[in-house]
């Protein structure tokens, strides 16, 4: 099981990359149906196979790069679902597991709802952020999957001695708080995190993230004109929402949220490294801590880089993975916390 959880584990991240390779090159609509491509089980590649899914589509040609970019994700994203059902067969005798298992096995079958209705629906951008969210969740419960799995001994050093040389009772309570504190700190920048990932998908979703050409503000005088229910708001009707349909103004706005909850995350998660600095003395966390701020110089990096730079494919694709590099890491983070607590109560 451990390591049919780690190809699993790997396996998703391919998948969330070739998702955003897919979304980055406008290969979201490279096949008009689902689950085939043109009515075959491929891309059509033959004169006659091609002559006939131009007479079934006649509105979209075939752009043969783009339908292979798209049935590609397909295919590994296909793999990837046989592979968390193998975990759920597997899981069938253990009762932990199982519940595990089965929220994978759920929440994959939404996840591919959500791609069918990403086609059909014509890249309707709220459809889009939730097929990006779901690839997301589907790596985290892999994660944390491995880690119940592993059961790692986090065991703190006040109790690595024995009971009638531990600490008295009132250190012991001020050990417990402090990690509660902590594990709390962790707990509310999960949702942060996850916020702002949203926030992202969004942005790339209603084809925003290079509205803005300047950093750290956008295109002038951008206070004046921002409104939060040009953020929060559905996008219009359209036959079609490649390249999107909402104006300027309401992408600009878009694109400066992520930027204003950007802020928001960087300031927390570094509040949240401090007071796990301070308080923990596992080194395994203190690791983690520290690895949890390199990964997040990282992705602020390469998301002023996309801005300078106009969305090079490389380094999106890099912003794409460290976040989700990021996402990961704070569930690794919570998971030791939490045992540690555990051990002290």
């Amino acid at each position: 099981m451990p390591k049919l959880l780690n190809l699993t584990i790997l396996l998703a991240f391919i998948v969330i990359m070739l998702g955003a390779y897919t979304r980055l090159t406008d290969a979201g609509l490279g096949c008009p149906d689902w689950p085939g491509c043109y009515g075959f089980n491929t891309v059509p590649t033959n004169s006659l196979d091609i002559a006939s899914a131009q007479l079934a589509y006649p509105n979209d040609p075939l752009h043969a790069e783009k339908a292979w970019n798209e049935m590609i994700h397909r295919y590994i994203a296909g793999l990837l679902g046989m592979l968390i059902l193998l975990i759920f067969i597997i899981s069938g005798k253990q009762k932990q597991q199982l519940r595990l298992a089965t929220s994978l096995i759920l929440l994959v079958l939404f996840q591919a709802a959500l791609g069918m209705w990403t086609v059909t629906m014509n890249l309707q951008p709220i459809i889009v952020m939730g097929h990006l969210l779901g690839g997301f969740s589907i790596l985290a419960l892999l994660v944390l999957f491995r880690l119940r799995l592993s059961h790692p001994p986090v065991v703190p050093s006040l109790l690595t001695q024995p009971f009638n040389v531990r600490a008295n009772d009132r250190e012991l309570t001020l050990q417990r708080q402090r990690l509660t504190r902590v594990q709390l700190y962790c707990c509310v920048a999960l949702p942060i995190v996850i916020i702002q990932i949203a926030l992202g998908g969004w942005t790339s979703s209603n084809y925003a993230a290079i509205v803005c050409t300047e950093f750290p503000f956008c295109n002038g005088d951008w206070l004046s004109r921002f409104n939060l229910s040009d953020v929060f708001s559905l996008s219009p009707a359209a036959e079609t929402y490649q390249y999107g349909v909402r104006d300027t103004i309401a992408r600009m706005n878009i694109h400066i949220s992520h930027r204003i909850w950007a802020g928001v995350t960087i300031t927390y998660l570094l509040l949240t490294v401090y007071q796990l600095l301070k308080h923990q003395t596992e080194r395994r966390i203190r690791v983690i801590a520290k690895t949890l701020i390199i990964i997040l110089c990282i992705q602020v990096s390469l998301g002023v880089a996309n801005i300078i730079f106009q969305l090079p494919l490389s380094i999106a694709l890099a912003h794409n993975l460290v976040a989700a590099i990021l996402l990961i890491t704070l569930v690794t983070l919570l998971w030791f916390n939490q045992q540690q607590l555990q051990e002290v109560l």
